[in-house]
């Protein structure tokens, strides 16, 4: 049910109405050269969003390692999710006040947001070996993504008919994005009154010494899980492997409605019709995904989605119309959920007991909308070659040197490694 709250931000927030809004925004604050100049630096508006991605995703790999220790630390980890879940939601029902040229507040309260989303997810993932057996994890994982798409998609849905409907309810388009955005602070928030009430806290296996400052322990702790972790090469390899494909993955989700709306100048209507879709056809994928994995392990099942990505991009070039846009999303949304959930239950198993948030902290920073070398990349080739095109191909570069690193990794091994059950 966490799940099912948080992704309205991930769906409407950042998938589909903050990057087009935030764009046009960075427009109207433009000079004649469609520059903008936050901090004294000279944008395009058009990468102004790709490159906000890049930064908030910056503050958390500063943020949640240290975070993830603290939580392992933390005798009340729900406590701790509750706390970033509000902030998160709070700064999200903010963004309903951005008007006029407020590209500057609107990336601040993106900011906020985005970093508390992670650093609740964190939380969150670090569950995930509290509630299922090893052998129940790749169901777990990708049940909690389905249902989590279905949350996200019902929202859209709502927000789709408000967006259409505008001007029958006496408001106009603007209004009825900024309604949306906040909206999805709403929704996070209420929802996620479920888990916080429904979830037990368990006693931590690591405990702090008495005196000992908590939040001191975790910051020297994040250190210490660097260094350690050359102990479990294993885990090491995927951890990089993943951060590199699904930067990609995220940079795709995250970017789909900028180049939808500012490139194939899909209405903002079929475009929320696109991106809804994408919700329920990526609910079907996660549970399709999780049946390969019974039928040839998750570990290949995760190839095969990384094969898939790459053949997808490379056929950016004949994405022209909007009936175009549609096909593609719905095979991205095939392999999306898929990929993104048993990569979380590969990892599961080859984390140290008793260090899931910790170790989940480095592997949130790069999940559910928060990726930062592939939109750089993205927003570079796109301020120096002008094309939409050429910018999502370079996006094949993160699919190929993840599958590459990814065939490195025995999960067998990295099981035993981490000291779990092979």
């Amino acid at each position: 049910m966490y799940d099912f709250a948080n992704s309205a931000f991930a769906s409407t927030v950042v998938t589909l109405f903050l990057g087009p809004y935030l764009t046009e925004l960075a427009k109207a604050a433009a000079d004649a050269g469609g520059n903008v100049h936050p901090l004294g630096l000279t944008v395009d508006a058009r990468s102004y969003w790709s490159y906000l991605i890049s930064l908030s995703v910056l503050t958390q790999v500063v943020f949640l390692p240290m975070l993830g220790a603290v939580a392992d630390y933390s005798p009340n980890k729900k406590r701790l999710l509750g706390v970033f879940a509000y902030l998160g939601a709070a700064s999200t029902i903010a963004m309903f006040a951005l008007t006029g040229g407020m590209y500057l507040l609107g990336g601040v309260l993106f900011l906020i947001a985005n970093l508390a989303f992670g650093c609740s997810v964190v939380i969150y993932n670090s569950f995930l070996n509290d509630v299922a057996p090893e052998e129940e994890r790749d169901g777990v994982s990708s049940k909690g993504w389905g249902i989590g798409y279905l949350g996200g998609g019902i929202l859209l849905a709502l927000n789709l008919l408000l967006f259409q409907k505008a001007e029958s309810f006496g408001i106009d388009k603007g209004m009825a994005v900024r309604i949306s955005l906040g909206s999805a602070g709403a929704w996070w928030a209420v929802f996620g009154m479920i888990p916080m009430i429904g979830i037990r806290n368990r006693k931590p296996q690591r405990t702090a010494q008495a005196g000992e400052n908590v939040l001191a322990k975790g910051f020297l702790q994040l250190f210490q899980t660097l260094k350690d972790m050359r102990h479990y090469p294993q885990t090491l390899t995927f951890l990089i492997a993943y951060l590199v494909y699904n930067d990609a993955i995220q940079a795709v989700i995250t970017l789909a409605g900028q180049y939808g709306s500012d490139y194939l100048k899909i209405p903002l209507e079929s475009l929320t019709m696109a991106i809804l879709m994408v919700q329920f056809v990526a609910f079907g994928g996660a549970m399709l995904f999780n049946l390969l994995a019974k039928l040839m392990t998750a570990y290949r099942a995760v190839v095969l989605s990384l094969v898939t990505w790459t053949l997808l991009m490379c056929g950016v070039f004949i994405v022209k119309t909007t009936s175009d846009y549609f096909v593609a999303a719905a095979l991205v949304a095939i392999v999306m959920g898929g990929s993104q959930a048993l990569s979380r239950s590969l990892y599961s198993l080859m984390i140290p007991q008793g260090k899931e948030a910790e170790y989940f902290s480095l592997y949130e920073i790069s999940d559910k909308g928060t990726s930062w070398l592939a939109p750089l990349l993205f927003g570079l080739m796109l301020q120096f070659t002008g094309s939409y095109q050429w910018a999502i191909l370079s996006l094949v570069i993160f699919f190929l040197i993840g599958l590459v690193i990814l065939m490195k990794v025995d999960v067998k091994r990295a099981a035993l490694e981490a000291g779990n059950e092979a």
